[in-house]
């Protein structure tokens, strides 16, 4: 799973390797709070899981860079952490 993250796909899915350091790292942690995985994964490593859900357009980064996620019926969903003010 991790060598997805060398392939210029996923850069460019998610707008440069700046972004997605921030998205994996914001919906890291956000998943090691207790939000819910938007992908069915037979895995406990989280980081497969964030990987998979930006490979299926699951979860984003707004223009704020706040991680948004695409809902599959799961509205409102768990709140997003805003860490801009740690």
């Amino acid at each position: 799973m991790l060598d997805e993250l060398r392939e210029e796909e996923i850069v460019k899915k998610v707008g440069g390797r700046f972004k997605l350091s921030t998205l994996i790292q914001k919906r890291m942690v956000a998943l090691n709070a207790g939000a819910r995985p938007m992908v069915d994964l037979n895995t406990d490593d989280k980081m497969e899981v964030v990987i998979r859900e930006i490979m299926l357009d699951k979860i984003y980064l707004d223009a704020e860079l706040k991680v948004q996620t695409v809902g599959d019926g799961l509205e409102g969903g768990p709140p997003e952490l805003d860490l801009r003010n740690l």
